[in-house]
């Protein structure tokens, strides 16, 4: 079944927020808010004004346009009332992502704290009334705080430091469950068997959940659980591929709930061929083309001004020959997700750094030099405080809950070129048994121990020429960042990149080079089995970008199709050469 996006055009981010776990009632809290900057903690009663959430303050679209500093508090107020019949039992409001700290009211009462800025919450709204009601979020959010995640936020951004962001940056809706409801599930797809194992969270485990797998509007599978487990006959339907990408719709009725999903039949591995490993998918070997994405937008930071810029963002990327994207130390919208999903772009999704301040020069060094730093030296790797490390691990596991049944996330990163990072290995043994149907870059670029799935490698101010350790799948997670400037199309008056050009002639060249020369070699000779180049899109003072901040191409779409396919075609060669 091919699955195609609906996006509401009088609406204000209307599309359903959360297509794996979609139920029909849905009312959405995005849209104006009323906001204040203070001080106190104390709750108010007025205001300094209108907030379009999910917009942070810092940004233009927020309405605000004002960074919130480590020692206030961003006052958050809606009023509103429920349709007449919408509560069936239980009403429960859901958030996206909230940057930093938030404490939630109802109708003055505190319903709960989340401390993460990342990951997103659910609570139910036990003291709801008919009639009007009154939601207020207290937000605080310490860019600089070694505790919690903060990516590439920073007050005095710079480089490849970004203006830091805070309050709800991610849909914020309500939903209404009966009493007895599925909490979550987990989807299995083992393309080896042929099923599909789902495990469910449910408010009484003794009741079973029916499922139903749809293709053309048909039950073409269907099953029960016992215990909240359920295994799934698959034999006869199609598998998920980059360049086939069939999912399936799926539904799950437990009493008087009812929640629609969808999944896809796929195999993320690695698998020796030679004396080498490469990445493979449902066991046949794949070259992973892909582009660093930071996530960021010119208008609106963390927040793009509409779900259909997300989507139409991946779209243009798969149409230029690239099949994989780094999410790079962000966590994007479950819509993200869900249009890679649909696409068929392949997901390396990072985990958040954090930890205490890094060092300005430790950071200028690293790519020149692989320094064999102990990352079990917490102080050292800015991870003294217990609490960091803590929080680290938690807002982890958190992540892979979120984002566990997500059908084109390959690979995870526990931590990137050092930033915070502690204990990789252990680290990474603890989040593969939560997750072992992905794979794993345990430290990516700089300090390697060793462990993982792949050979990672950043190399930027000399030609690539790494080695395979004939353990793990060899990628240059990071690479190239060229820069060019496109007059009426500068993000910023400052430049950063990490090699420059004058214009789109000379920077097609050296790009064209860059792949012909350096990675079809690395192919042939090393096993090279995926490319991340540095970056999609220019990001403020970054101007590295194969688009400019606002979207123009800087290199022809014809090229860069051309360059992509042969190196494709290249990396099929040399398997079909030593198979």
């Amino acid at each position: 079944m091919i699955f195609k996006p609906e996006f509401i055009e009088n609406g204000f981010f209307s599309e359903y927020p959360r297509p794996q776990l979609k139920r029909q009632s849905f009312f959405n809290l995005c849209g104006e808010w009323d906001y204040a900057i203070t001080k106190t903690s104390d709750l108010l009663v007025s205001f300094d004004g209108k907030i379009l959430v999910p917009f942070c303050p810092e940004s233009k679209l927020s309405g605000v346009n004002r960074q919130l500093k480590k020692d206030e508090f961003l006052h958050l107020s809606k009023h509103f009332a429920l349709p007449q019949g919408f509560n069936r039992g239980r009403v429960i409001l859901n958030v996206g992502a909230i940057d930093q700290c938030a404490k939630i009211y109802l109708n003055g009462k505190l319903l709960f704290e989340h401390n993460d800025g990342y990951n997103s919450f659910s609570v139910e709204l036990e003291n709801i009334v008919e009639g009007e009601n009154h939601l207020y979020i207290l937000v605080t959010d310490d860019a600089d705080s070694p505790i919690y995640g903060r990516g590439k936020q920073t007050y005095k951004r710079g480089g490849i430091w970004y203006t830091a962001t805070s309050g709800i940056w991610q849909p914020v809706w309500i939903e209404s469950v009966p009493t007895d409801y599925i909490k979550g599930f987990k989807l299995y797809p083992n393309f080896d068997n042929q099923t599909l194992t789902v495990t469910f969270d449910t408010t009484d485990p003794q009741k079973s959940v029916y499922v139903s797998v749809i293709d053309q509007n048909q039950i073409v599978k269907e099953g029960q659980t016992d215990k909240n487990k359920v295994v799934i006959d698959l034999k006869g339907l199609k598998p998920w591929s980059p360049n086939d990408p069939q999912l399936y719709p799926i539904k799950f009725n437990y009493g008087n709930d009812a929640v629609e999903s969808y999944f896809g039949l796929r195999k993320f591995s690695k698998v020796k061929i030679g004396e080498k490993y490469y990445f493979a998918i449902n066991n046949e070997p794949i070259f992973l083309n892909g582009l660093l994405d930071q996530g960021y937008f010119p208008d609106g930071f963390y927040t793009p001004k509409s779900n259909k810029v997300l989507y139409e963002q991946v779209s243009q990327v798969k149409s230029l020959g690239y099949n994989m994207l780094r999410k790079h130390i962000k966590v994007e919208p479950d819509l993200w997700y869900y249009y890679c999903d649909i696409l068929g772009m392949v997901v390396w999704q990072d985990m958040i750094n954090g930890g205490a301040k890094y060092s300005p020069v430790r950071i200028a060094i690293m790519p020149f030099i692989r320094l064999k730093l102990k990352d079990t030296n917490y102080k050292l790797m800015k991870r003294a405080d217990p609490r960091s490390r803590e929080q680290y691990v938690l807002e982890a596991n958190r992540l892979i809950d979120r984002l566990f049944n997500c059908v084109s996330l390959q690979l995870y990163t526990p931590f990137n070129e050092g930033w915070g990072q502690f204990d990789a290995v252990k680290n990474y043994n603890l989040l593969s048994q939560k997750d072992s149907t992905r794979l794993y870059d345990h430290a990516s670029g700089w300090i390697d121990k060793g462990a993982g799935d792949t050979n990672s490698r950043h190399i930027y101010f000399r030609k690539a020429r790494p080695k395979s350790d004939g353990k793990r799948v060899l990628t240059l997670s990071e690479f190239g960042g060229y820069s060019l400037r496109v007059a009426g199309h500068e993000s910023s008056p400052k430049k950063f990149g990490y090699k420059r050009f004058k214009n789109a002639d000379a920077l097609t060249k050296a790009y064209k080079n860059l792949y012909y020369n350096e990675v079809v070699p690395l192919i042939k000779t090393q096993g090279l089995s995926a490319t991340v180049y540095t970056q999609l899109t220019d990001v403020e003072d970054e101007d590295n970008g194969i688009f400019t901040y606002d979207g123009v191409l800087k290199i022809d779409g014809n090229t860069l199709v051309e360059i992509n396919n042969k190196v494709e075609k290249a990396f099929k060669e040399h398997i079909e050469k030593i198979m």
